[in-house]
């Protein structure tokens, strides 16, 4: 007997398994590509907040999950045997001119009030060293609430943890018990083909994987572009955004203008070997907003999708209210979730 059957192996789907499973649930997860064969088995891993103004229920929802995201991983962890690479190391962000200056240092107010102290956004002069990327102003932002992991590791992280819970992985199964959809732009697709007009799309990103062992520096944000020291002694440089494309997984040339932009932003990263190239497609939603919750087109199912670029960061959380959702019965996720808000 199953009490819950996920359609989809990415950062959404295993983490509600992982906390359905946790709460004593007998689990199984199918997905005919296996663990991480989507958007989630990249290797970027930038879990980076919103910044502090203009709030919202989607950066408050946020905040929550990075704030709750060590102790979640740890436990992942802990129990399944397998490291996901998580770590709060923080982000450094130049300022380009004296009315960025001045912006950051009104969010740093507003983090101070929005944070609840629990972690910092300030702006400081900018440090030596080679990890320390050029900044016009002689300033950086620094805050300490981003944090890193390996998208592909904590996707194998999580899959140990409901196998170690007695939960299964399957390429291929019906659903049984409470079923929940969070199938990543295809589902997406999906769901537009049954609406009458967009629901949402996927969206095509690159990325590059150098080895260079930065492990203990922060990551690095540098005129739209991600440098994330890996605690594998790897960095990531991601990533594109493309709304055309015609190969989901397949690296083009793309990569090299990352690479070129990188390697120009951090001279450390000059020599630095190149070990992979990497490809996917994540699932934005029409409103940009994570989609949790009930199922708009199949009754007594649920949705849990539109990630994009925020969904390992939003995935402890995610997982938590959708487990409260399916379990329980108690709906506690924000109305600008609902699937229904993105028809």
């Amino acid at each position: 007997m199953v009490d819950v059957t996920v359609f989809g192996a990415g950062a959404f789907g295993l983490s509600v398994a992982w906390c359905c499973a946790r709460r004593g649930a007998r689990v199984r997860v199918v997905d005919p590509g296996g663990v991480g064969a989507g958007a989630s088995g990249g290797i970027v891993g930038a879990l980076a907040p919103h910044v502090p103004e203009q709030w919202n229920e989607k950066k408050a929802f946020q905040l929550e999950s990075l704030l709750m995201a060590e102790a979640f991983w740890d436990e992942v962890e802990r129990i399944g045997g397998l490291s996901p690479g998580y770590g709060r190391t923080g982000r450094w962000q130049p300022v380009a001119d004296d009315e960025a200056l001045a912006r950051a240092k009104a969010r740093a107010e507003g983090a101070g009030q929005l944070w609840r102290g629990r972690a910092t956004w300030e702006v400081i002069r900018r440090p030596g060293g080679d990890w320390v990327p050029e900044t016009p102003t002689g300033y950086l932002i620094h805050d300490t609430l981003t944090a890193r992991l390996h998208p592909a590791k904590a996707c194998d992280a999580l899959a140990a943890a409901i196998r170690a819970k007695g939960g299964e992985i399957v390429p291929e199964g019906r659903g049984e018990g409470q079923i929940l959809h969070a199938t990543g732009w295809q589902g997406l697709a999906d769901l537009t083909a049954r609406h009458t007009r967009l629901v949402g799309a996927g969206i095509k990103g690159q990325a590059v994987l150098l080895d260079h062992d930065a492990a203990r520096m922060p990551q690095l944000f540098v005129d739209g572009l991600h440098i994330v020291p890996h605690a594998d002694g790897t960095v990531a440089i991601g990533s594109t955004t493309e709304r055309e494309f015609d190969i989901p997984d397949v690296t083009d040339a793309q990569c090299e203008t990352l690479l070129a932009r990188a390697r120009g932003a951090l001279p450390a990263l000059a020599d630095a070997p190149e070990l992979r190239r990497w490809a996917g497609v994540r699932p934005r939603s029409r409103t940009r907003a994570p989609m949790l919750g009930r199922h708009p087109f199949r009754d007594g199912e649920f949705l849990a999708n539109g990630g994009f670029k925020i969904g390992f960061g939003m995935a402890p959380l995610a997982g938590e209210v959708m487990a409260d959702l399916v379990l329980e019965g108690r709906d506690r996720i924000p109305a600008s979730f609902d699937p229904r808000a993105s028809l």
